[in-house]
């Protein structure tokens, strides 16, 4: 997993609220157990009409947002079924975030392990961030994850949320295996220092 630190980039927006899983990743694309390839069919009844043609006004088929990393949505992002997929194709796409109001739980836990910021804002923050895409598309805006704030093209900081596990785990590049692996050494001490504590204790009395 790539580490995430602080990305810089142009932002897309697809204004809908309640865009559910199936939407982002229809359930026809489900058949594979990898995680490459999916971007091709990210929002895929959206993107393409019935004869499998780009649909020219949809914001992802239009040449100003190609190679876009932020994506900003509406309220309840990512609601429906549990389907990991939906992050799997956000980020094969190229996506290394996505902004809301608000998102699914299992949608948002399922991000966190793939590398895929869920960053929540205030309402004004958002309503603002589609005013100022609308104004002047292809502006840029910086996430610090390390500072937890998005920086808005006139300098000013936004705090968001995440907890402090999968903030180092984002940090680091690290999926939840990952974490548990990096902690070998504390663990084979630990295991070290029980044996030795057991062997102690099952000593024979005198």
């Amino acid at each position: 997993m790539e580490p995430f630190t602080t990305l810089t980039s142009r932002v897309v927006a697809i204004p809908t609220d309640h865009i559910d899983t199936d939407q982002i990743i229809p359930a026809r694309f489900l058949k594979t157990t990898k995680k490459t390839g999916l971007g091709e069919s990210l929002f895929a009844d959206w993107r393409y009409d019935n004869e499998g043609r780009p649909t020219p006004d949809f914001p992802l088929n239009q040449p100003e947002n190609h190679g876009v990393q932020i994506l900003l949505a509406g309220d309840n992002f990512g609601c429906g079924s549990s389907r990991e997929h939906a992050p799997w194709a956000l980020v094969d796409f190229g996506f290394r975030a996505v902004i809301s109001t608000s998102f699914a739980d299992i949608f948002r836990n399922n991000a966190l392990k793939n590398g895929l910021l869920p960053l929540v804002v205030d309402d004004d923050t958002h309503e603002q961030l589609f005013s100022l895409i609308s104004e002047e598309p292809g502006l840029e805006i910086t996430i610090d994850l390390d500072t937890q704030s998005l920086i808005l093209p006139d300098g000013r900081r936004v705090t968001f949320p995440i907890d402090n596990f999968n903030k180092v785990c984002m940090l680091e590049g690290l999926d939840q295996l990952g974490f548990i692996l990096k902690q070998t050494p504390q663990i084979e001490a630990f295991e070290t220092s029980r044996s030795a504590r057991v062997d102690t204790k099952s000593q024979p009395l005198p």
